[in-house]
């Protein structure tokens, strides 16, 4: 027979799976007929956009492309500096046990690099190597026993948690449009290389709505039709609204964004311009700290109860805590010497991390490519050098069982070459770590009364404190109760039993 209970409903956000994976794409490029022939390369970089994912029974798939600017040296008399600019298309599918159609991806996808093998003149293979970190979700409606109501003497061992419920989530779909003014001494000949990232994100809540806001940071160097390098770093204000009901300022925000497409070209209406617009896809997970009783275990002196129990995973902790890390080196590079230094690309890589209580240690490499030449030649170098650095962060939570995500952000960098051929780096990484901390716990989903029930008749109950006992499973053994035992042997706190101790048990 079933017991009349009270139920209350949490919404957990379950990691179903996680996978690490890498993709190649790669593909020969012929090159234009109005271009001239490919003497070397020089540098070759691209970004990655994904503009279709989708979860499905047993796998997830994503579609995207790769765009890809090369430099090269042309092989003409005067050795100039050239171009070529195109796309590479990708599908990958990866396989994931347990994972269901309709779950929720998240996915960050990092160009790790793209190579350029010249096989003649007018030919080149292009293969563009990617990170993927894929994880798989599941938002779930939990519905668990707090209250039972019939059962007059029934007992409950209780647990109060602080979890964090998912209160909701959502996607939008914004662009970052601009137009960028050129010097009008220049006269835009080729695009030679385009990056884009987000930074200064914020996030602000308002009338059931998530407002973000971010800068797209546009970096570009272009050729000149006076075969004249010129580089143009640009900001490109983005912002959005997902709507979220019952959405407070207590309530924790995780917000990613994704480049879904990008497009890049001179601006046909007016001159000494650039016209920019990237798709970007923008979602938003929302949780809330939600206080629970759980009823851990339960029985009844006076009728046999047996109940029907879950086990479930929920976020016990989750926190988003940004913080900042400034590089300042010096680096002798005695062949750049007076030459202009046109661009230098960065990339952070975390080579470890350690997670100690309350705080995570990195060790990582700041890669830095330089691109410099003389400022009356043609002819231009890259050189590329390694720094290594060590980053601790206060993170109050932290522990050895934490899940850590960590994404960075350059937010500033400067490059000065000084008198004593010394390169003066000023690097600042923003370190963003999403921390989650996860408990499995016990719910209990409905109870029932056995109809037969067989007692044990005693007319006194001695019993002696075994290792492991508690007073509640010796109540339970006994069908007493918790409060009558520690009346009756004067025990002041119901959690400290020693072993051998002797216990009188009324029943």
């Amino acid at each position: 027979m079933a017991v009349t209970t009270s139920k209350q409903t949490l919404c957990i956000n379950q990691v179903i799976g996680q996978k690490t994976d890498t993709a190649m794409v790669e593909e020969d490029f012929v090159v234009p007929d109005i271009k001239p022939d490919i003497l070397n390369t020089i540098r070759s970089n691209g970004t990655v956009c994904v503009y279709k994912k989708e979860v499905m029974d047993g796998k997830v798939r994503l579609d995207g492309l790769v765009n890809v600017y090369i430099m090269y040296l042309a092989d003409d008399e005067e050795a100039t500096i050239r171009s070529l600019n195109t796309t590479l298309e990708f599908s990958q599918t990866v396989d994931f046990e347990s994972v269901k159609a309709g779950m929720l991806l998240e996915d960050k996808i990092t160009l790790k690099a793209v190579e350029c093998r010249v096989l003649n003149g007018r030919k080149v293979k292009i293969k563009a190597m990617m990170d993927m970190d894929l994880k798989v979700l599941s938002n779930e409606e939990v519905e668990f026993v707090k209250e039972v109501e019939e059962i007059k003497d029934a007992q409950l061992l209780e647990k109060t948690l602080n979890l964090n419920s998912l209160l909701g989530n959502g996607i939008t779909k914004v662009y970052a449009k601009d137009t960028i003014m050129i010097n009008n001494a220049d006269n835009l000949a080729e695009m030679l290389k385009v990056d884009i990232s987000m930074i200064n994100q914020e996030t602000k809540i308002s009338y059931n709505k998530v407002l973000v806001k971010a800068d797209a940071c546009v970096k570009m160097i272009y050729l000149t039709d006076d075969n004249r390098i010129c580089t143009t770093t640009n900001l490109i204000p983005v912002m959005g609204f997902i709507d979220m009901p019952d959405v407070t300022e207590e309530n924790l925000c995780d917000v990613r964004y994704e480049i879904r497409n990008l497009l890049v070209k001179p601006n046909n209406v007016e001159e000494h311009s650039i016209y920019i617009e990237a798709e970007l896809e923008i979602s938003c997970n929302v949780y809330q700290i939600k206080q629970i009783n759980i009823i851990e275990d339960l029985y009844s002196p006076s009728v046999n109860l047996v109940y029907k129990q879950k086990q479930i995973k929920a976020i016990a902790q989750k926190e988003i805590v940004k913080d900042l890390c400034s590089i300042r080196e010096r680096q002798l590079i005695p062949e750049i010497g007076n030459h202009k230094i046109y661009d230098v690309e960065v990339k952070p890589t975390i080579i470890n991390q350690s997670i100690l209580t309350d705080r995570i240690l990195y060790e990582g490499e700041l890669t830095l490519n330089v691109l410099y030449g003389a400022e009356t030649a043609s002819r231009i170098e890259s050189k590329e050098m390694v720094i290594p650095f060590n980053f601790n962060m206060t993170m109050a939570g932290a522990t050895q069982n934490s899940q850590i995500e960590t994404n960075i952000a350059i937010t500033l960098q400067d490059f000065t070459i000084l008198p004593d051929e010394n390169l003066e780096v000023k690097v600042d990484l923003e370190f963003t770590v999403n921390l989650s901390n996860h408990q499995t716990i016990h719910v209990i989903e409905e109870i029932n009364i056995e109809e037969e029930r067989n007692e044990d008749r005693y007319s006194l109950i001695i019993y002696f404190v075994k290792p492991g006992d508690t007073l509640w499973n010796i109540a339970k053994r006994f069908r007493s109760t918790v409060a009558n035992i520690a009346t009756i042997n004067a025990i002041e706190d119901e959690n400290k039993i020693n072993v051998g101790e002797q216990l009188f048990i009324p029943i």
